[in-house]
């Protein structure tokens, strides 16, 4: 990429948040924008796969190499390791494992939740902006239905977005019981606000972390149910088939402590294992947890699941880019909601702020990469998210409304109340996933998938908001669908799935050097399991 424009101390000796910004520029064609400029077209990025149900099918290219490696056991590793047995085995602890785990205890059934790192470690702690539903008498689902396919560029499955929009209302009322804070009118109704890509205020929230707030209340409910026990630091390394290596009845984890291996058996197992942030795709900072590696994908892949929109993430317009310590850190999309404008390093304004994200991520990429951006060295560029304008129109309002923002930024010796924020769009979520049902569940009988490893909603672009409430809305759907599930007994588990994907390896010519999942990125050290 070829970084030009102004530099930092220039554009901030330049800056005035009482000057005058003429009009937006004539709105090119947002499918033109994204094919030149968006990083999903990046020449090399995409790959063909060899093996697996999505063979002949297209997938980014670290995914890629992810999908067709060898695992890290065999079946000699099953022998004589701990069993515990369980109704249903959820694995991953945030919004959507929490979901689908509560679900599932309340409907009388005995659940493991395993987690890799700590209960509430994940993705939804920092998501910001709040959860869409609609509730205003100017909404209605239909509309709700129709931004989230429009959005997604169509590419979405409708029955899952329709099921997704009708749930709405009950999630907010379900998370309310269980003591989620949101915020109020004076005459206390949900506040809503706009977000983008959106036709109506659907956005209920609580402040700037309404992904923390709801994380607080999932928790505190899954640790005290009686019906539920959790395992932290367990990632899942690998599913376990029946005898056939067609159905999913368990899977292996292991401990982040010691390095040990233990098989659970049970009738249905819950993938809500998150994104895959933490493999920079592209080259890209990241605004995911430290465990964001796409070992769902992997372990769903490898027992035969099909996968949908390999090639499509989406990359959060407003990632922090200065200081460089706080790089890929998200500045939440509502506040461009409240009225904060993007500008290039020219002082001027070049997209609609309240476009769906891919557009305006493309938007500020193409001011970078051809010298309109603010640079800090050859390898760090944005633009400015006008934060003190903001503050000026009504002043208190940074304070009040994004109290997570302050505290951050206060920090590390900036003030977003008197200087802009230097941003770049930061790899965020990942738009597909695993295909499912109408209750979660995927095409390998007895495992469901809930969350970002779950794809078919959000077709090849997420609108703010809609995270929040699919996490809820499918877990709730996977847990129930869970218990139902017919119970095959503790009979023989085995990886016979993993000698039908070795074959298929070989015969394919691809190495088989590297072993997945990866559990934890290279940078972060001493992870006993990964042989």
């Amino acid at each position: 990429m070829t970084v030009g424009g102004v530099p930092l101390a220039a554009a901030l000796a330049e800056y005035r948040p009482d000057a005058e910004i003429g009009p937006l520029p004539t709105p090119v064609d947002s499918d033109a924008l994204l094919s030149t400029y968006h990083p999903d077209y990046l020449r090399g990025s995409v790959v063909t796969l060899a093996v697996g149900a999505n063979a002949g099918g297209s997938c980014q290219r670290d995914l890629a190499e992810l999908l067709q490696a060898e695992a890290f056991i065999d079946e000699a590793d099953l022998a004589g390791i701990p069993v515990t047995d369980v109704d249903v085995l959820v694995v991953g602890g945030g919004g959507a494992g929490c979901a689908a785990a509560l679900t599932a205890a309340e409907a009388g059934a005995r659940v493991l939740l395993a987690t890799k790192l700590r209960l509430g470690d994940s993705n939804t702690v920092m998501a910001e902006g709040g959860i869409q539903a609609a509730i205003e008498p100017e909404d209605s689902i239909q509309k709700h239905i129709q931004d989230t396919l429009r959005g997604g560029h169509h590419a979405g499955d409708p029955e899952l977005v329709a099921r997704m929009a009708e749930d709405g209302p009950d999630v907010l009322r379900w998370l309310i019981d269980l003591g989620m804070q949101f915020e109020l009118t004076p005459n206390g109704d949900l506040r809503t606000r706009r977000g983008g890509g959106t036709s109506a205020s659907r956005l209920v929230f609580c402040r700037d972390y309404t992904g923390l707030e709801m994380m607080r209340v999932l928790r505190e409910s899954v640790t005290l149910h009686h019906n539920i026990e959790v395992w932290e630091q367990s990632p899942a390394v690998e599913l376990l088939s029946n005898e056939c290596g067609l159905a999913c009845v368990g899977a292996v984890l292991a401990s982040l402590v010691d390095g040990g291996l233990r098989i659970v058996r049970t009738r249905s197992v819950v993938l809500a294992t998150g994104g895959l942030g933490r493999l920079h795709l592209n080259g890209f900072a990241t605004s995911n947890h430290l465990g964001a590696t796409g070992d769902g994908l992997v372990l769903a892949y490898r027992i035969g699941a099909r996968l949908c929109e390999l090639d499509s993430f989406q990359y959060h317009p407003t990632g922090l880019v200065f200081p460089s310590h706080l790089a890929g850190k998200l500045v939440t999309e509502g506040v461009r909601a409240a009225g904060a404008l993007l500008l290039n390093g020219l002082g001027s304004r070049f997209v609609d702020e309240l476009q769906p994200r891919d557009v305006v991520c493309a938007a500020i990429l193409r001011e970078c990469q051809e010298g309109r951006g603010i640079h800090i060295d050859d390898r760090r560029v944005g633009v400015w998210l006008d934060t003190p304008r903001l503050e000026q129109a009504e002043p208190g309002l940074l304070e009040r409304q994004f109290p997570n923002l302050m505290s951050r930024t206060r920090g590390s010796g900036v003030d977003p109340r008197v200087q802009p924020l230097l941003v770049h769009p930061t790899l965020h979520y990942q738009n597909g996933g695993v295909v499912i049902d109408l209750d979660g569940a995927s095409s390998v009988p007895g495992l469901f998938a809930v969350g970002e490893v779950a794809g078919g909603i959000h077709g090849r672009n997420r609108i703010m908001g809609n995270a929040l409430l699919e996490i809820i809305s499918f877990g709730r759907r996977a847990g129930r669908a869970a218990t139902t599930t017919h119970d095959r007994g503790p009979k023989k588990v085995t990886v016979e799935h993993l000698n039908h994907m070795r074959r298929a390896l070989t015969l394919a010519g691809l190495p088989m050097t590297r072993r997945t999942p990866m559990i934890l990125p290279a940078y972060a050290r001493g992870t006993p399991c990964t042989r």
